[in-house]
Order: structure tokens, then sequence, then C-alpha cells
């Protein structure tokens, strides 16, 4: 918090003593080349591009300025996203959106703070792991909504678990196919229109010195950014409904298979 600005801390304050849902989402670990994975997360309208441009999803992302994203979907799902923080292992996020759908019969609003925190360690031959655990922390208005919001959480917290896992699973599979398809990641760069072409390009860039990191990877050691502990990768999914108590710790993670990459 003494990071934060006043506005800021001011956010995450109001949303910590007003939560209505809390959830920990299952620790990932995926085999991504740890500069374009910090690269990905700090810049998700990328992420969105690309899975538009793969036409695996109908979301939108535009960048409003340095740290705010507008977000939609075609589902009645409006909102912005804004960086409160960002390091190389945390990630401070501030959301407010609203759902005009039919699920609840009427405009219901959410603010909440997702905080992304990641470990970085390379493995016994060099191959770069990456760790990340996800703590959402959400408001939800009515208390009509909230109270239905509550009622199906199991439901809801299962498929947020598996969006999560498979978020974090495709940054693997990019990182994978700029080792072995960087031409293809060229390519795919050229065709992400709904970015600024200073992040396109940046993209182009770092897709292409994946590889060459790779081809210099040397012994495997520990990071000194790795924050992410051994009893964190025990954690089981957490769901907390308005309690803000201490967060219980977290069967040991066996380090994945690479993740087949897409074909672009």
């Amino acid at each position: 918090m003494d990071r934060l600005g006043p506005e800021a801390r001011a956010k995450v304050k109001w949303v910590l003593e007003n939560t209505s849902v809390y959830r920990r989402l299952p620790l990932r670990v995926v085999l991504c080349d740890a500069d374009l994975y910090r690269f990905l997360v700090q810049h998700p309208d990328v992420v969105v591009n690309i899975w538009q441009a793969l036409g695996v999803s109908h979301l939108s992302m535009r960048q409003l300025d340095a740290e705010t994203y507008q977000v939609d979907d075609d589902a009645g799902t409006s909102g912005t996203l804004q960086f409160l923080y960002r390091s190389r292992d945390l990630q401070l996020v501030y959301v407010d959106g609203r759902y005009t759908g039919r699920v609840f019969g009427h405009h219901v609003r959410g603010r909440g703070i997702m905080m992304l925190r990641s470990g970085f360690v390379q493995d016994t031959e060099g191959r770069s792991l990456v760790t990340s655990r996800l703590d959402a922390f959400m408001n939800i208005e009515p208390e009509s909504a909230e109270f239905l919001s509550k009622t199906f959480l199991p439901v809801v917290g299962k498929v947020a678990d598996f969006n999560f896992e498979q978020a974090a699973d495709f940054l693997g599979s990019l990182s994978r196919t700029a080792e072995v398809n960087p031409a293809g990641m060229q390519r795919l760069a050229r065709r992400l229109e709904k970015i600024s072409p200073e992040v396109r390009q940046q993209f182009a860039q770092l897709a292409e010195q994946v590889a060459q990191r790779r081809s210099q990877a040397g012994p495997g050691q520990v990071s000194q950014y790795l924050e992410i502990t051994d009893a964190d990768a025990s954690a089981q999914p957490q769901v907390r409904i308005a309690q803000r108590d201490s967060l219980l710790e977290p069967a040991a993670l066996i380090p994945p298979s690479p993740s087949p990459p897409p074909k672009f």
C-alpha cells in the first residue's frame, strides 16, 4: 500500500472493506519465457487481440491511457481495467464493470481488486518456469445480485479457475511457438491491428528474442525474483464470502510439459 498513490489506495481500501466475494485461484505453473510472460501480463490488450486474430474470443479490449483499458464482450458485460501497480512479479489491478444481460434481470455493478503474483525459475535444462497465483476481491451491487452470485459461486468459481488455467497455458503455448516457429510469430504480430504500433513492435521484438534466449540458456538456477514458496505450490482453490481473515496456505506441483504451440 505504501507504493500506491492516494487515489489507488482509496480504491483498494474501499474494495477490501466492502468485499462480497473473495477467491484465491489455483496456483498455475507453465513453461514460458519470463520476459514474454511479463510483457503479456502487463499488456492484456495484446493477448485479447491475439484471441481475436485466432477467432477464439468475442472479447474486445482497447487502451484508454497508460494504465487503463476498456473491456467489452457480446454478452452484456462492459467495464474498465486499471493497473494500480506493476512490477516484475506483482500486478495489482482495479476493475469496475457492469452487466446488463438477462441472468440477473437488472443491471449489476462489480468492483474489485485483482492481485497477480508471479515467480520465475529455470529448470536444469535452462527452461523458464513461471508460477502464477491470482487473488480476487469483489464487491457486487445490488444486494440481490450479490445473493445470486454467492448462490452460484461454486459453478462460477470453477469457471474462473478453468479460464485462469487456460489463459496461463496459452501464454506458455505462445512462448513455445516463439521458440519453434519464429516466422509464424512475426506473421501473427502483423495481424494485431487493435493495439498501438509501439506495443505491436515490442511484442514482435520480444518474440524474436525468445528463440535466441532459449538457445543460450545455461544450467538451471532459481531467479532472485522468485516470490512464491514451496508452501504456496500446495495451494488449493479457496473461496471466502465477506471475510478478510488471514489466508490459509494453499500437493506439490509437477513441472508441466510444454504446451502445444498454436498454428499461425
